[in-house]
């Protein structure tokens, strides 16, 4: 079930990203008292009362606001600009105030878009910490989108009202249309790296707007197809940036509508510029798609414009290997999609991920593996001097691949234990461009009452 999107809006320094991490439960958002200080987008995901989201903290609503020669009219402007995006992109809204500050004007600008918006407004009343300034959020009636919520982000006090709230505001049917059983692939990847141009190639026809423009797509356009009898649907995404460089205003917001094309999407394909060569952007793209246990290929674009005999097809293949080490497992496809070169084996290449993703492995091989695994390398703890013993293993789901350890102290197998043991299952059954999750459980968890001694 795609997550459901939580966008906290609000001017700068209103404690956006306080709120923000104490939702989330760890320090994950730079505070400080300037204003301003989130020039980037930070996200995290939380549950309350059983849902979970995506919480967004986002940059202060008055953008320009720091350059005098900016005209009072073209602060206001960009101003409804970003609201309006932030409306659009998310499913609820946190408006965050600050009852210190009282009901500002530049309040009452978001406000006034909010109150025109179809989405559900929550608003927060940030800094109310004591009885007085709690009894001064009543204020923020006049801004006419409900009951204000006193809350103070830095203590906690008041983030469990809030979020009663934000969960009532979540709209009913996010998920998938259970008719729906496309392979769903999403076209991901930073902006002007040929994402809608390779749609369009994919298509055979010009669906999306293509321009050498970056940031052009501004939302994800679903388009269907079918390739060798399989349903497809093609997710073309908005540009992403890594974080601290996502520009001000359009750009920013675009994220939000690619971060939902990825929880959305079976198998994510990262365009990647050949002539620019991977970058940490690129990296950080394809972890937010590892992050949500996605399927991943990595496409190496524009690969016409190399000249081979300085930058070879092996030199390019190590590099792109050295910098996506944590995603060994992704495929790597050099294409055109100026041209077509390579292009037609893209969707094969999906389908490929699509069928290691629901491959299931039978127990009885999957532990004699786990007994060859453990005879040439037993288990390491994380202390010295743990006795430490796996019984036995077994595929509990797949879409992505789910294994089940199940040991007399999981909570001691080091960390390079696990990539081990994952590393000897993709050499014994590939999982190619796929995420594997290994979770280890203690015996005491064994549904057989008794593991394989």
């Amino acid at each position: 079930m795609p997550k459901p999107i939580v966008a906290i809006v609000g001017r700068p320094n209103v404690g956006k990203s306080t709120l923000f991490n104490k939702l989330i439960g760890e320090r994950q958002a730079i505070i400080a008292d300037e204003a301003g200080t989130t020039r980037d987008r930070l996200y995290g995901t939380t549950e309350w009362n059983g849902r979970q989201m995506t919480i967004v903290d986002t940059a202060g609503l008055l953008v320009g606001d720091d350059d005098p020669n900016l005209p009072l009219a073209e602060i206001v402007r960009r101003t409804h600009e970003q609201a309006q995006l932030a409306i659009d992109e998310a499913d609820v809204i946190i408006f965050l105030v600050d009852v210190k500050d009282g009901l500002v004007s530049a309040d009452t600008e978001v406000a006034d878009l909010l109150r025109r918006s179809s989405k559900p407004i929550i608003l927060g009343v940030n800094k109310a910490e004591t009885e007085e300034r709690r009894l001064n959020a009543v204020e923020f009636y006049n801004l006419g989108l409900g009951e204000p919520i006193p809350l103070s982000a830095y203590h906690g006090t008041g983030a469990g009202d809030l979020l009663d709230a934000v969960v009532e505001a979540l709209p009913p049917g996010l998920e998938e249309d259970e008719d729906d059983t496309s392979l769903k692939i999403a076209i991901v990847g930073r902006p002007n790296v040929g994402k809608s141009s390779l749609l369009n190639k994919l298509v055979g026809e010009d669906r999306v707007v293509v321009s050498a423009v970056p940031g052009t797509t501004r939302d994800s356009i679903d388009t269907k197809l079918t390739f060798k009898g399989r349903e497809i649907t093609l997710i073309d995404t908005a540009g992403i940036r890594r974080r601290g460089s996502i520009d001000q205003g359009i750009e920013r917001y675009s994220v939000l509508r690619s971060m939902k094309a990825i929880e959305r999407c079976d198998v994510a394909l990262l365009l990647i510029d050949a002539d620019e060569g991977p970058t940490a952007q690129d990296t950080h793209v394809a972890g937010m798609v590892l992050e949500a246990n996605k399927g991943l290929a990595i496409l190496v674009n524009k690969w016409d414009l190399i000249d081979k005999q300085v930058f070879s097809f092996e030199e390019a293949t190590r590099v792109v290997h050295e910098v996506f080490h944590f995603a060994s497992y992704a495929p790597l496809v050099f294409i055109s999609a100026l041209t077509g070169q390579r292009v037609s084996k893209v969707l094969d290449t999906a389908l490929l991920i699509e069928s290691e993703r629901n491959k299931r492995v039978p127990t009885s091989d999957l532990n004699d593996m786990l007994e060859r695994a453990i005879f040439e390398h037993p288990p390491t703890s994380i202390h010295k001097g743990a006795h430490l013993r796996i019984y036995y293993a077994t595929q509990a789901q797949v879409d992505p691949p789910v294994f089940l350890f199940f040991s007399n102290a999981p909570q001691q197998i080091h960390f390079g234990y696990k990539r081990y043991l994952e590393n000897k299952l993709r050499e014994q059954y590939g999982f190619i461009g796929t995420p594997i999750v290994l979770v280890f459980k203690g015996r005491s968890e064994d549904p057989r009452q008794g593991g394989r001694r």
